[in-house]
């Protein structure tokens, strides 16, 4: 089985803003998967507060996971998840979610630390390891000297055109998340 786990925030108001880019590409493998990569609808997982749609790639079993949590508090979901599931971090786990480091778009595969976002250190901190497989999504839509407030900007909606820009971010993260579950 492999966790495939978007960070973002459970609120409606929260929905299309860059902080939750992990949860749209979740939504954008669950609209886009094919014959051989379908998900079910999420639902509502009370005991790890997660949102969660089972899937099957071949014979393997995946799951998408929006944690409920609230970013900050994210490695409670993804613990639960691991633990319940007797899975390795190391080897069954991939994170995505936004980066105000990366240009809108563009993707960042490795890490070694969670770069100040505290939805990836929440998980480092819970499973007790930084050796977890991310995808980085760019949001920073603008330089970003020009922000005067970085927490503002990202509870900001995506405009049509970044949107667009995304999508084309979120058909790569959607290759790299097949290469990661043939493996």
């Amino acid at each position: 089985m492999k966790l495939i786990v978007g960070l973002g925030n459970p609120d409606l108001k929260y929905k299309n803003t860059r902080h939750n880019a992990g949860f749209i590409a979740l939504d954008y493998i669950k609209s886009n998967s094919s014959s051989d990569f379908k998900f079910d609808n999420f639902i509502l997982d009370k005991s790890s507060k997660s949102k969660i749609s089972k899937g099957l790639f071949n014979t393997k079993k995946i799951l998408l996971v929006k944690p409920q949590t609230y970013m900050n508090n994210s490695g409670f979901s993804v613990e639960k998840l691991i633990n319940y599931y007797k899975l390795s971090p190391e080897n069954d786990l991939i994170v995505i979610y936004d980066d105000i480091d990366l240009f809108l778009g563009n993707l960042k595969i490795k890490g070694r630390s969670s770069g100040g976002h505290k939805g990836m250190q929440s998980i480092i901190d819970a499973l007790k390891t930084n050796n977890i497989l991310r995808i980085r999504i760019g949001i920073l839509g603008k330089e970003k000297d020009k922000i005067s407030n970085i927490a503002s900007y990202v509870l900001q909606d995506f405009n049509k055109l970044e949107k667009i820009k995304l999508e084309n971010s979120f058909k790569e993260a959607y290759s790299l998340i097949k290469d990661f579950i043939i493996k």
